[in-house]
């Protein structure tokens, strides 16, 4: 059985090393707001190339924390897209807003900055991006039209660290960036945990205000915030994670690469390869069939277990049809749903797991011929 991805791998491989991580904050019997998270926050800001790092309990709280630090309220609108994780929108909701959508690029299925400005009204306060796949959206064009419409930007960075756009790491192109540690991500934690990154010190403060229930100081409480705060252990570990990922991100490169070599001349729609102007970080391997749950069946039953991100776009959910938009108004986005299928592609994964992935692949598609 090929899992889409087996946790203990990694677990026996580094076993003695995890240990010694987690069990820092035991030896001190300090747990939250501690050295481990200080020390994380400096590691992955020295990791992205600089800015304020604000570690808090889940991306989702990343999300809503930069937004409300931002200011957006009731009535205000967010130009995002629905091919993303529910919590991109649960984030926008939770501070009262609007999100506006727009449909996605058919190639990079990432959101199409040519829809982006008619999107645009009067009420509009953000545009939000999501790096999908661990491929970055083009952010030299979304900054363009920010910056014309005078609108702030908010990176949804799940999975995309480690991924650069023409020079310059996902995170730190718009206003803020917000960052997941949930145990599948490149760099994930034991259970949740999310980060907030920016340049804007203030900005900055106010997060971490937020965090800890809007306190300025030890029950000095000068804003209406929350318990959302990344705790030592997690911390820890991730620091520990850190370490490792440009190692591992270089091996989620390679066994890509190794998906399209073996991949090619087959009727799947393959992902584009990376070029001059992005490096990816590979956080999934997402092709597209007409046949995708056929497909997916043929590989369960060989052994192969596959996932769909995301099986139905944001709106179509039922919690979200007070929204009103349909296929018709995102005709590629409802599309692409159909035909998604992620592989199994993870740094512990070997590559003669890819490769028997690849031949049963090629075997469905055979059959199907003689057929």
């Amino acid at each position: 059985m090929i899992k889409f991805i087996d946790f203990t791998r990694r677990q026996k491989k580094y076993r003695k090393e995890i240990e010694k991580a987690i069990f820092k904050p035991l030896e001190k019997g300090w747990f939250i707001l501690g050295p481990e998270l200080e020390n994380f926050e400096r590691k992955f800001s020295t990791y992205l190339g600089d800015g304020e790092v604000v570690g808090v309990n889940s991306g989702t709280d990343a999300l809503f924390l930069a937004l409300k630090a931002l200011g957006i309220g009731l009535g205000d609108e967010v130009v995002t897209v629905a091919n993303t994780a529910t919590p991109t929108i649960t984030a926008i909701r939770l501070v009262g807003a609007k999100p506006i959508f727009v449909d996605v690029d058919e190639r990079s299925l990432l959101m199409d900055t040519s829809l982006i400005e008619e999107k645009i009204t009067k009420k509009t306060k953000i545009i939000l991006p999501v790096h999908l796949f661990g491929r970055p959206v083009l952010m030299d064009r979304i900054m363009k039209i920010a910056q014309k419409y005078n609108l702030k930007v908010v990176e949804d960075c799940a999975q995309a660290t480690g991924a650069n756009y023409c020079g310059r790491t996902v995170g730190f192109w718009g206003d803020v960036s917000c960052f997941s540690f949930y145990p599948t991500k490149n760099l994930g934690a034991l259970g949740d945990g999310g980060a907030i990154v920016t340049k804007n010190k203030k900005l900055a403060r106010i997060c971490r205000q937020l965090r800890n229930y809007g306190e300025a100081s030890k029950f000095n409480n000068v804003l209406e915030g929350c318990n959302s705060r990344l705790d030592e252990i997690q911390a820890a570990f991730l620091s520990w994670g850190l370490d490792y990922l440009t190692v591992w991100n270089k091996t989620r490169k390679k066994l890509a690469r190794l998906y399209q070599k073996e991949l090619k001349g087959s009727p799947l729609i393959l992902p584009e390869q990376e070029g001059q102007d992005y490096s990816g970080s590979w956080h999934l391997f997402v092709v597209r069939s007409k046949e995708r749950d056929r497909l997916a069946e043929f590989l369960s039953q060989k052994g192969v277990a596959t996932a769909i991100h995301y099986p139905r776009p944001i709106t179509s959910q039922p919690v979200y049809k007070f929204l009103k938009i349909g296929k018709k108004d995102l005709p590629i986005t409802y599309q692409a749903s159909r035909e998604i299928l992620s592989l199994p592609l993870y740094p512990e994964l070997t590559t003669k797991e890819v490769k028997s992935i690849c031949s049963h692949i090629k075997n469905f598609y055979a059959t199907k011929r003689k057929i």
